[in-house]
């Protein structure tokens, strides 16, 4: 069965200030976050990547990584715009933030007809959760599929950052492994030891979202759907608001829609969120090539 890898790379990156952190060079023969994502699903049995990025980034996407990466797997692009609204909206004067994950797949309707996986361009997801998605997908039944999803779940401690708060989709799920609900919480902080957010203790090893789920594309009509009705609720002063995954996909579980199974994950995140993360990626990094999880070369 055809497997897509969807890598959501159109995001601003404010915080790790100047340049395009999502091509922040990291390995030692300037290798990219990305790679080793592709490497691991290339493994794991993904056989086609699908890059959401910016019209305005693609000529220096596609000579960082773009080029390089067709030799090895297909690659295609769609472009996650503003005004890509269904027809009868039209872009809200002043609004200058993306609409958000569940738009940026919406990007891959035309594109994406196979089973996929969903990622940040900019985390480090580690080879377990990319072979337990891709066999999920793979043994998946064909009916109801629209209503049937994996999530990466992974550990609270293993997705913190030294260098400042993270947002992270706090996850309750059932003792058989489904998700029953998902909490989007922002500037959760490493602080002695303990994860804290708003001066409240989470429990380290409670099973977080890193926005990596496991989907098929009768999903995106859900999201199509759900995308107009999140335009028509939007007051005409909100330019903030946001279409996003974990949200959506909360809510669906509220009204019991849909079922998500928990494919859980030991591996160590790692990331660029801050500009100064990047040395301790690069140090992640050497280590996991001393240990032999992959190569000196990509």
């Amino acid at each position: 069965m055809d497997t897509t890898l969807i890598i959501m790379a159109a995001g601003i990156g404010s915080r790790f200030g100047e340049g395009i952190k999502q091509l922040a060079k990291m390995g030692p023969n300037g290798e990219i976050i990305m790679d080793y994502s592709i490497y691991d699903a290339k493994e794991a049995g993904f056989n086609k990547v699908v890059f959401i990025i910016r019209k305005d980034i693609f000529e220096e996407f596609e000579e960082v990584i773009g080029s390089r990466i067709k030799k090895q797997i297909d690659v295609e692009y769609v472009f996650q715009e503003l005004d890509d609204l269904p027809e009868g909206f039209k872009l809200p004067e002043g609004r200058t933030k993306p609409w958000g994950t569940g738009q940026a797949i919406l990007c891959c309707k035309d594109v994406v007809k196979e089973p996929f996986v969903i990622i940040n361009a900019d985390d480090y997801y580690g080879k377990e959760a990319f072979v337990k998605l891709h066999d999920f997908l793979v043994s998946g039944e064909d009916l109801g599929r629209e209503f049937t999803m994996g999530m990466g779940g992974f550990i609270l401690k293993n997705t913190l950052s030294d260098n400042g708060g993270v947002t992270r989709g706090i996850c309750e799920a059932s003792l058989d492994h489904k998700l029953v609900d998902i909490v989007e919480t922002h500037n959760i902080e490493k602080k002695n030891g303990q994860a804290v957010v708003n001066n409240k203790v989470i429990d380290l090893d409670s099973i977080v979202s890193m926005n990596m789920w496991g989907l098929y594309p009768e999903f995106i009509d859900i999201l199509e759907k759900g995308f107009e009705d999140f335009l028509q609720s939007l007051e005409s002063a909100d330019l903030k608001t946001e279409y996003l995954l974990p949200t959506i996909i909360g809510d669906l579980l509220k009204d019991k829609q849909i079922s998500v199974e928990v494919l859980k994950s030991q591996d160590e995140w790692f990331g660029v969120t801050y500009k100064e993360d990047k040395e301790s990626v690069k140090e992640s990094i050497h280590k996991l090539i001393d240990k032999g999880v992959y190569p000196n070369r990509l």
